[in-house]
């Protein structure tokens, strides 16, 4: 397995939440999670797309109206129409975005500009539905399709906290791969991530494996580019108990030549307490990193299933 860069990674996010007073009233979101634990291991690149597209601070109250699929962004009271404003800009900054090398966006929840879902849209009879979606999230996720996105909302579910930053570090390993592709490194990055990838989509897993197969007799760009979308639409999907217990019993059959009896009911009674969630991922987990380091299992230490993010980050900690 290849080292593991340890750099920051590079994540968008919306402003107000790092306490950047930049909201309608001149006030902020802050979110301790991601100022105080997040930074650790993040670099952030703020984005607002209300001041950035030339709206002052304060400034009046906005809002989606109209067509859910096409809204418009209207001042509530002023009823003054922003939405050619904010989505000119918004092409332009996404583009700008490119060069900042990010790896995903935390998206501030409800914002007209940048909530991702069930934003509030107003019909004609000024009665709103959740059913919107930001107009500067929209352009952003309709560039940057394979980017991972969640809003800071959201981030407060562990398993969808667990999930994002999963994939953020997956697309941070293929990104690097991307910057100097072989066949022979599309081999090794789907060998090393196959663990992972079964544990959120083992349909996905097996059609990532006919694509990684073709290696070597097909065209690279063409394989790299018909691999990264199925790759991030299985990291969209949350791994559960029972995906964890196929994989964790495969990796149990990589020891059966090397465990004792009494190893190998210790690790099967954990995993069996973990799938009745008596106990979290991580106790399993611990105990198989423990023996792929005893007995050197090489198939084992090539995994990113084992240690996909910093165990800092305590995101396997949850039952």
């Amino acid at each position: 397995m290849a080292q593991e860069n340890n750099d920051k990674i590079r994540l968008g996010i919306s402003s107000c939440l790092l306490g950047n007073q930049v909201r309608y009233n001149g006030g902020h979101q802050r979110d301790p999670y991601l100022t105080d634990t997040l930074s650790r291991f993040f670099d952030f690149v703020p984005v607002c797309p209300e001041v950035e597209c030339g709206l002052p601070v304060p400034r009046e109250a906005m809002r989606l109206v109209g067509d859910p699929e096409a809204p418009r962004l209207v001042t509530v009271t002023s009823r003054i129409d922003l939405s050619e404003q904010m989505n000119r800009w918004a092409r332009r900054r996404v583009r700008e975005l490119e060069d900042e090398e990010i790896c995903g966006f935390i998206f501030k929840s409800k914002s007209p500009s940048s909530g991702m879902e069930r934003v509030k849209v107003y019909d004609h009879n000024n009665v709103p539905r959740a059913v919107g979606v930001g107009l500067f999230a929209r352009i952003f996720k309709e560039h940057f399709p394979l980017l991972p996105t969640e809003e800071e909302g959201r981030l407060h579910d562990m398993g969808l906290r667990e999930n994002f930053i999963e994939s953020v570090f997956v697309y941070r390993r293929w990104r690097a791969l991307l910057a100097a592709p072989s066949p022979g490194k599309l081999v090794a990055f789907h060998s090393e991530h196959k663990m992972l990838l079964r544990a959120h989509s083992e349909k996905l897993y097996r059609q990532l494996g006919k694509i990684v197969a073709e290696a070597g007799s097909q065209d690279l760009p063409t394989l790299l580019e018909r691999y990264q979308a199925p790759l991030m639409a299985a990291m969209r999907l949350k791994p559960t108990v029972k995906k964890h217990l196929n994989v964790l019993l495969h990796i149990v059959g990589h020891f059966k030549k090397l465990l004792s009896s009494d190893e190998k009911k210790e690790l099967l009674e954990l995993i069996e307490r973990y799938g009745e969630q008596h106990l979290p991922l991580i106790v399993p987990i611990t105990l198989i990193n423990h023996y792929v380091r005893k007995y050197k299992e090489p198939y084992l230490q090539r995994q990113y299933y084992l240690h996909p993010h910093p165990l800092e980050l305590k995101l396997r900690n949850h039952a």
